[in-house]
């Protein structure tokens, strides 16, 4: 199942192809395609260039660190995510180590190293899926995150899969057409909410 973005421009392919499905089939990500992805998210830019971003992976290969990732997750989350043959969770380092300050931007700088990861997985027919709905604490106590690091997201990864093996709700969600707020509505010049005569 493919759904490329509706764009009014066209874009690099594999930003028009990438989407988050919620299904995928039983089939594990080779290890060399993990380390390109790994690859791929070490490249992000990033403010001082501190590299905030750190990830924990596990793969039903190693069925008792899946299931303990899983337990990271809420419960709405797990009922689709077990699907996926690998699950992550990214961390945020909150200080700078140049001088040990905090960083307002290391949230953001993980974002990027994320988006490095998920067009690269794109590039090799992969699909991946952020979450917001994780357990911080749990997280944190299950893999001893120490102070001074924050969880951020949760990312399931693998190849896509059939919708009809999702709950009827999922499913629908899944098929229901992609949607973008309008240039207008978010690139603005000279106050707030004035859209751009460049993208007018």
């Amino acid at each position: 199942m493919e759904k490329p973005a509706d764009t009014n421009y066209s874009l690099h392919d594999p930003i028009q192809r990438r989407w988050s499905p919620r299904s995928f089939i039983d089939r594990p990500v080779e290890k060399d395609d993990l380390y390109r992805l790994f690859e791929a998210a070490r490249w992000a830019s990033s403010c001082f260039n501190e590299q905030p971003w750190y990830f924990i992976v596990a793969t039903k290969d190693t069925p008792q660190e899946y299931q303990r990732m899983l337990s990271c997750l809420v419960d709405g989350n797990q009922e689709w995510a077990k699907l996926a043959p690998v699950l992550m969770l990214t961390v945020a380092k909150s200080t700078f180590d140049h001088n040990g300050k905090g960083n307002p931007h290391a949230w953001h700088d993980v974002g990027l190293a994320v988006g490095n990861l998920v067009i690269q997985a794109t590039v090799l027919g992969l699909s991946l899926h952020q979450m917001a709905g994780i357990l911080p604490d749990r997280i944190r106590e299950v893999y001893g995150v120490p102070q001074g690091f924050d969880p951020v997201t949760g990312l399931a990864l693998g190849y896509m899969g059939d919708p009809n093996l999702l709950s009827e709700e999922l499913a629908e969600r899944e098929r229901a057409p992609r949607t973008r707020k309008p240039l207008e509505g978010f690139v603005f010049t000279g106050k707030w909410g004035n859209a751009s005569s460049i993208v007018k």
